[in-house]
């Protein structure tokens, strides 16, 4: 099969997509339709080395942000005529452990699923509904970003719950970020040299969610999010681990329900409950004491990651940073790694700040652990998945 290929991520109130021609390694055109929903919604689209084009326009629906999309390929270019469409989507269960060819009948089981990711499935299915509509006769295909963490052995994946919970109701760790952790540690054997199936290795997914999975052999063995996203690290809005009890505490002292705590776990708490806003961008531009606390929590999280999974796997060849934060910021990466000379890891200050977008390491040449920045490419994961679907 060759021809560009349609990448559709579609998030809670955004949808990403790229066109992407694995076999030339072009990529035509790419865009995004932000803040769906609100009133204020933009999209902006760029076509090769055109000006961008941009559409101010409330997208109430992400239907309307999908036709908005169509329409800016129409005005901006290039023509859209894709072989076929990859979409991400976020949970696949146990059910799907690799890329399959939308129909029906997986269109049902991610409905049925909707209830583990009840806000990404069901955007994720406006996205397939509406592209099979725009596209008849074009193969689809949904990748799943819990298919990489289906490796998890046993030990990892089941938590110490009643056996009714686990068994009928299918309570499980399953782990996020797979599409991320499958590029990233591809690249990182490449720029290593090396065979991923003789790797070890911890790859740090740090954006406005973020995650620490120990990959060895090229096959995850553990994974800080558990059946939903929201455990493990320190995010943008969610709180990543707490004790369970909390919500039975809220209860009881504040008359706060399940759904309401579980809210506040997802969208008011992380870096925006510690220092009022969830970009650490702006967390980073401050020194006030909020802005000081936030970052030291958010770091030692990692930190105790790291530690964890040195100790699962035994040794560890690479540390790997991606995501928004783990690709730009700097100071994070230091922080997140320092004191771990002893283990190996070591962060190079000039290499580290040096601010490259390419891959890169940013340790010593000499240091037993490498610590790599790849910048993620969930898009081209989705498109390389999907061409070798459909052969």
């Amino acid at each position: 099969m060759a021809g560009p290929i349609l990448v559709l991520n579609t998030g809670s109130s955004s949808i990403k997509y790229e066109l992407v021609d694995v076999g030339s390694r072009e990529r035509p055109a790419r865009g995004v339709v932000e803040r769906i929903g609100e009133e204020r919604g933009l999209l902006t689209h760029h076509a090769g080395d055109a000006p961008p084009y941009e559409r101010h326009a409330r997208f109430a629906t992400h239907g309307d942000g999908l036709a908005a999309v169509m329409e800016a390929f129409r005005k901006a270019g290039p023509e859209l005529r894709p072989v076929a469409v990859g979409h991400r989507v976020v949970h696949g269960g146990t059910r799907f452990t690799e890329a399959v060819r939308v129909d029906d009948e997986v269109i049902a089981a991610i409905e049925e699923l909707a209830p583990l990711a009840p806000l990404h499935n069901p955007v994720g299915l406006a996205g397939i509904r509406v592209a099979r509509q725009s596209f008849p006769g074009v193969p689809q295909v949904a990748v799943f970003d819990t298919a990489f963490q289906l490796t998890l052995p046993p030990e990892a994946y089941t938590y110490a719950v009643p056996r009714d919970w686990r068994e009928r109701l299918g309570v499980r760790r399953f782990g996020f970020h797979g599409t991320s952790c499958a590029y990233v540690s591809r690249r990182a054997a490449a720029l290593l040299g090396r065979d991923l199936a003789e790797l070890d290795l911890i790859v740090l997914h740090l954006g406005n969610g973020a995650s620490a999975t120990a990959i060895s052999g090229g096959r995850s063995v553990d994974t800080s999010m558990g059946m939903t996203p929201l455990e493990g690290l320190v995010m943008g809005t969610r709180s990543g681990d707490v004790d369970p009890a909390l919500a039975g505490y809220l209860a009881r002292v504040d008359g706060l329900d399940a759904g309401r705590v579980e809210d506040a776990l997802g969208h008011e708490s992380g870096l925006l409950a510690l220092a009022g806003t969830g970009d650490m961008r702006e967390v980073r531009a401050r020194s006030d004491a909020d802005a000081r606390l936030a970052l030291d929590v958010y770091t030692r999280r990692i930190r105790k990651y790291v530690g964890a999974y040195y100790a699962l796997l035994g040794r560890v060849d690479a540390i790997v940073l991606t995501g928004g934060v783990g690709e730009h910021d700097a100071a994070t990466r230091a922080a997140s790694l320092a004191g771990l000379e002893r283990l190996g890891v070591v962060v190079d200050p000039a290499l580290n700040e040096a601010g490259s977008l390419e891959e890169r390491a940013v340790s010593p040449p000499e240091a037993e652990v490498a610590v790599l920045v790849i910048p993620a490419d969930e898009e081209w994961e989705i498109a390389r998945q999907t061409l070798e679907l459909l052969g």
